[in-house]
């Protein structure tokens, strides 16, 4: 990795789109600490805690979300809407024949999900709105409809500007604009994580109990064991992929023979990346999300139990979660991967799977491969994700460690972490290698 990082540094055509990268990251930063008139910055701070659903979301906007920056609403308008158009693009025919269109097609795909992240930037806006007053975050004398405008309208501008940054990265940097700006938000958490970790770990060593000190010493231990060995897991699963074997007829063109040789159809183990996963975790939040717009009900409530279930604390939560992953996961081969297509493009360059017949035959045996392939990245996907869930869960179970829930609460949302950011690293370094050999080839040519 690094050394493709080195190798890039010195072509200048990459070296440009990196340098534009780290700006458009720079920007959003910037954004994400640029406070909203009329409201409080960080007086929601006291009300987040890490394994909650509203942490999450703010764990994805890099803090913004519970400090009410500019850039509170983050990506997640963006991602819901891309959802959005692609399960209207499979149910509407005339949106999938549009995205058959090639760049066209996709120009105005693309022009449509602008469109539905602006309403949805609205309706989220509106509704943070909402929790910002319920807790207290909007001066009194800031209340009226003007201001609630201009409040929510800030909001909006900034989803409206993390869209665009996250396109023009698409368009002249490095890998995807949407998962660099998760992987940044991401990461820009972890200096504040070591300086509370260390407080918490000097407020023990100060302290008479010493079962304070010793879960200090194991528990950041234990943690980074687990750590570590997710991410080997996960770069080892990504970099895992499926080989169907081809091979391609012979054919005699004038007094040459051409063809002949064997290759394979390689089938990546993890086709879909952490998109399943940034899915599921969107459609998760939207019970939060709605709730934004009333009061918090009170204990024992029917709306309050109801919000309960869909807390990160509930075991519902965490088998919602595991379910919407392996189905998002399903979902996103289904329109991005098309066997019969794949089957019909081996089929013109006179290659075959060998034992099997061209056409539906090589179309359904590919199906049956994909699927296998698929459920096996799913359950991956969705076992790292839930995993630190359901810890965080059983130890509050435990009597023994219940009273250090909120050393280990941060663990509850480091799995879908922790895949964002090895898969956005694994994502942008292969991204980097596919252009150093393209201009490699196109030099050799030249």
């Amino acid at each position: 990795m690094f050394r493709t990082l080195a190798n890039a540094w010195k072509i200048p055509d990459l070296k440009k789109k990196l340098l534009f990268t780290l700006f458009i990251v720079l920007i959003y930063r910037v954004g994400a600490c640029l406070p909203v008139p009329f409201v409080e910055s960080g007086a929601l701070l006291d009300s987040f805690d890490s394994s909650s659903i509203l942490g999450f979301v703010s764990i994805l906007s890099g803090s913004a979300f519970e400090y009410s920056t500019l850039f509170a609403l983050g990506v997640s308008p963006y991602i819901t809407a891309s959802i959005v158009i692609q399960l209207l693009t499979i149910a509407i025919p005339a949106l999938e024949r549009l995205a058959k269109r090639g760049e066209e097609g996709k120009d105005k795909i693309a022009q449509i999900t602008r469109y539905i992240t602006i309403a949805i930037s609205i309706i989220t806006g509106i509704g943070y709105y909402f929790l910002l007053r319920n807790y207290g975050a909007i001066r009194k004398d800031y209340t009226g409809v003007f201001f609630a405008f201009v409040i929510v309208a800030c909001f909006v501008a900034g989803s409206s500007l993390v869209m665009w940054l996250a396109e023009k990265v698409n368009e002249k940097g490095i890998g995807n604009g949407i998962s660099i700006i998760l992987f940044a938000n991401i990461v820009s958490r972890v200096p504040s994580a070591l300086i509370g970790f260390i407080a918490n770990l000097v407020n023990s060593i100060g302290g008479a109990k010493v079962s304070d000190l010793v879960f200090s010493i194991v528990y950041p231990i234990c943690y980074l064991i687990l750590l570590l060995a997710m991410m080997w897991f996960i770069i080892y699963i990504t970099d895992s992929e499926r080989r169907i074997p081809v091979q391609y007829a012979k054919k005699v063109v004038g007094r040459k023979m051409y063809g002949g040789q064997s290759s394979n159809l390689p089938i990546k183990l993890n086709m879909t990346g952490v998109m399943p996963i940034i899915f599921a975790n969107a459609i998760l939040t939207l019970p939060a999300t709605i709730a934004m717009f009333f009061d918090a009900p009170e204990e024992g409530t029917f709306w309050h139990g109801f919000l309960n279930i869909f807390a990160s604390t509930s075991w519902v939560y965490v088998i919602l979660q595991f379910v919407l992953i392996v189905a998002f996961a399903y979902f996103y081969v289904a329109i991005s991967f098309n066997p019969i297509e794949v089957s019909g493009n081996l089929q013109k360059n006179g290659g075959s799977i060998p034992g099997i017949r061209p056409g539906k035959a090589t179309s359904d045996f590919i199906s049956k491969v994909l699927s296998r392939i698929t459920l096996i990245g799913a359950l991956f996907l969705s076992i790292v994700s839930v995993l630190p869930l359901v810890i965080h869960l059983i130890m509050s179970y435990i009597p023994v460690v219940k009273d250090y829930s909120g050393m280990f609460s941060s663990i509850a949302f480091s799995g879908t972490s922790i895949i964002i950011v090895v898969g956005v690293i694994l994502e942008t370094v292969r991204d980097m290698e596919a252009q150093m050999t393209m201009r490699h080839y196109k030099g050799f040519l030249e």
